[in-house]
């Protein structure tokens, strides 16, 4: 066991000694110059080098001639285009893109009826309130101006108890006459005591009246017959009154000359 631990011990430097001469005696050639041809193609480092690896106009082959081709007038010829023919890409819709079309459908939807009724209400206010300013103007302009000097309390009054009276009258008659005495009789004590009022009542009946023409025609018909009526009835009272005057004339005359005639 020793020998063996010897013996390898001084093998070791043999074995190396032997191994260096064995590579430094190796027989081989050596060149004072670089070979003219190169045996592996390396990447070129100067112009030089690429210049000889490029191709130049004396190596590359000469184009052809173009072919003699005919004059073309404008209006003749055409032009085409060259034409690229891509595929279509054909985008693969996901869930996400479909929920946010959906959604998005329903909010302009929303906001389109929101409109609509928003519009709705703002129309409708502005009638109302239009209507109420007409409804307080048209009001205010029944009152009596102030320099008239009318007042509206106790003629109100005075209208009231005449339709009273009026109902008393005719309560013991027919339906006819105990709708129409007090209508009578308290529309003739309101021309009377208002007529100012009653004027600018008149004329905003007439006005909503003219909005329908039969009606308009059958308040002029009535109207005329009740002024022709009027009319022939003051005609018929002077009449009346002027006989009357002449009776009365001739019956004094009678009994100034029977008195006369008795001296």
């Amino acid at each position: 066991m020793a020998t063996r631990l010897l013996f390898q011990r001084r093998a070791a430097p043999l074995t190396a000694a032997v191994l260096v001469g064995s590579i430094a005696f190796s027989p081989s050639l050596a060149h004072a110059e670089a070979p003219n041809g190169r045996q592996f193609p390396r990447k070129p480092i100067y112009d030089d080098d690429l210049d000889d690896l490029l191709p130049t106009s004396k190596t590359l082959p000469a184009p052809p001639k173009p072919a003699a081709t005919e004059p073309t007038t404008p209006s003749t010829s055409l032009i085409t285009l060259p034409t690229t023919s891509e595929p279509a890409v054909i985008k693969k819709e996901t869930p996400t893109d479909l929920l946010a079309q959906r959604i998005r459908s329903a909010r302009l939807y929303l906001y389109h009826h929101s409109c609509i009724l928003e519009d709705a209400v703002n129309s409708s206010l502005s009638r109302a309130f239009d209507l109420e300013q007409s409804f307080t103007s048209t009001i205010s302009g029944l009152a009596p101006d102030r320099a008239s000097g009318e007042k509206l309390m106790p003629g109100a009054i005075y209208v009231l108890v005449a339709g009273m009276a009026g109902s008393i009258v005719a309560r013991n008659r027919n339906v006819l006459l105990r709708t129409a005495t007090p209508l009578a009789l308290g529309i003739t004590a309101a021309w009377t005591v208002l007529p100012v009022t009653m004027t600018n009542v008149s004329e905003l009946l007439w006005y909503y009246e003219k909005k329908v023409p039969a009606v308009a025609e059958a308040h002029l018909q009535v109207r005329e017959g009740v002024e022709k009526g009027v009319y022939m009835a003051k005609v018929h009272a002077e009449l009346a009154q002027r006989k009357i005057e002449e009776g009365v004339r001739e019956v004094r005359e009678g009994l100034e000359g029977w008195v006369r005639k008795g001296k």
